[in-house]
């Protein structure tokens, strides 16, 4: 019973041992490398979105056709 115990104990050692040693190159991306997307700002409703999915009108991006249509939202104080 204590050989199968300590024999559990050193495959899970192991298992966590490679995920560990796996998973932070996996998880480091930087800005420029492909897969990671630059974000914009609706100028309407603030939504953050992929660019490559808002729609761009001079230099405002809005997420939807409808917001491309009613224009930036005007700042109220």
């Amino acid at each position: 019973m204590v050989r199968l115990l300590f024999w559990i104990a050193v495959i899970a050692a192991a298992v966590w041992l490679w995920r560990t040693f796996k998973s932070p190159a996996a998880r480091q991306r930087r800005p420029g490398e492909p897969g990671a997307a630059l974000m914009v700002r609706c100028a309407h409703c603030g939504v953050h979105l992929p660019q490559d999915r808002a729609i761009s009108s001079s230099q405002d991006w809005y997420c939807t056709q409808a917001h491309l249509e009613q224009g930036p939202k005007s700042i109220q104080r």
